[in-house]
């Protein structure tokens, strides 16, 4: 063999070698290379949750009142405007008083005559029983006499309470406030004439404090009488908190004070009333807000995300990442919800690693790759959020 040929069979040779030293290491990175699918997933929870239900409910006014007149007559004059807080007893508005101005002189006019009739018919008779004494007339005379005294005292006390009610209408052509409290908008205008008993002048309603109005259902109820702090038998003082249609717990607590006698047959729900502080003015009536009324607390309970709850037909299941790094499928039995939770009653321990996010196509036994996450860092929270879609 020559030189030359010598030489090329040797640069094969190396070049050859080359190449399996390089395949080889190509197969050892593939190798090495993860293969298992990305999945997030947290720890079990245990600990001692307090059960809550929630509620659609709307404030209402402790107080509302319609301000009627007790008179008839234009309104001449008004001392406040819509929407202003008024005291008790503070003047609203005033009726025209001319004609019970008038009213109340005829009766005072009326009342003097029939009292001076009186006086005579005193003195007469006292004039009469002198001569008696002295058998200038007869005893039928002085019978007669006294009979026309008490007529004539009987017409006097009739004539007063003429006088009375007189004096009583023109007081009332001045309208108060009845409570203290906040005027409606919608309050009638200088020059409106006002019917006695039918025309709403305005209506004036306590801001604080206020009713929360919700309804629940005959299961709710009977949980609610079945929390220990309710032995009593009466739903009545049961602590119960609200969140405002712009996400925010409001800060004050309240209590059931009110609870209709009977489930509302068309609804089969039970209409109740909670009674809540509102020194700020926070509360207005008509508002919405979600009701949550704590229950009792399940303690050591076991609580897995909703979104890593799976159910297929009637099989309820989660993947939990695996002793060796594959995905099983647990299943399980579901408790109450509780914010972003459920309550797992069977199935699980709180030693697993529930899978959270990634589970779109995962199935058992697949190769993971895990990252693990808190609560905190998913959103995941024990408080429900609230919906202004449950608005009714």
């Amino acid at each position: 063999m020559t030189n030359g040929k010598k030489k090329l069979l040797g640069a094969a040779l190396s070049a050859m070698l080359a190449a399996g030293i390089f395949a080889g290491c190509g197969g050892q990175q593939a190798q090495q290379a993860p293969q298992g699918t990305p999945v997030k997933a947290m720890k079990v929870l245990k600990q001692d949750t307090p059960l809550t239900s929630e509620f659609a409910g709307q404030v209402r006014g402790k107080e509302e009142v319609k301000i009627l007149p007790r008179v008839s007559g234009a309104i001449v004059e008004k001392y406040v405007h819509g929407g202003q807080f008024v005291n008790e007893g503070q003047p609203l508005y005033r009726i025209d008083p001319r004609q019970y101005e008038a009213a109340v002189l005829s009766a005072q006019a009326t009342l003097a005559q029939s009292q001076a009739t009186l006086d005579n018919a005193i003195i007469d008779l006292q004039r009469d029983e002198e001569l008696l004494a002295s058998a200038a007339i007869s005893e039928q005379t002085v019978t007669t006499q006294r009979a026309r005294v008490n007529e004539y005292g009987a017409v006097v006390e009739a004539n007063a309470a003429l006088l009375q009610r007189a004096q009583d209408n023109l007081d009332d052509t001045v309208v108060y406030a009845p409570m203290s409290g906040r005027l409606d908008v919608n309050d009638v205008a200088v020059g409106t004439y006002a019917t006695s008993g039918q025309t709403a002048l305005v209506t004036i309603g306590t801001v604080d404090p206020v009713y929360v109005q919700f309804s629940i259902s005959e299961t709710e109820y009977l949980k609610v009488m079945n929390i220990p702090a309710q032995s009593t038998g009466s739903v009545e003082d049961v602590i119960v908190s609200i969140t405002l249609t712009d996400g925010n717990m409001y800060p004050q607590k309240g209590r059931i004070v009110q609870a209709d006698r009977a489930l509302s047959e068309n609804t089969g729900t039970l209409t109740m009333k909670a009674l809540f502080p509102n020194p700020s003015g926070i509360l207005l009536p008509g508002m919405f807000a979600r009701v949550r009324l704590s229950g009792e607390t399940v303690p050591g309970a076991l609580l897995v995300p909703q979104r890593a709850v799976q159910q297929v037909l009637d099989k309820t299941f989660v993947l939990v990442v695996g002793d060796d790094g594959k995905s099983q499928a647990r299943s399980v039995e579901l408790g109450p919800k509780v914010g972003s939770y459920y309550i797992i009653t069977r199935g699980i321990t709180e030693s697993d690693n529930v899978i959270v996010e990634g589970l779109t196509k995962l199935q058992d036994g697949m190769d993971l790759q895990v990252t693990a996450v808190t609560p905190d860092q998913m959103g995941f929270t024990l408080v429900a959020s609230p919906s202004v879609s449950d608005r009714k």
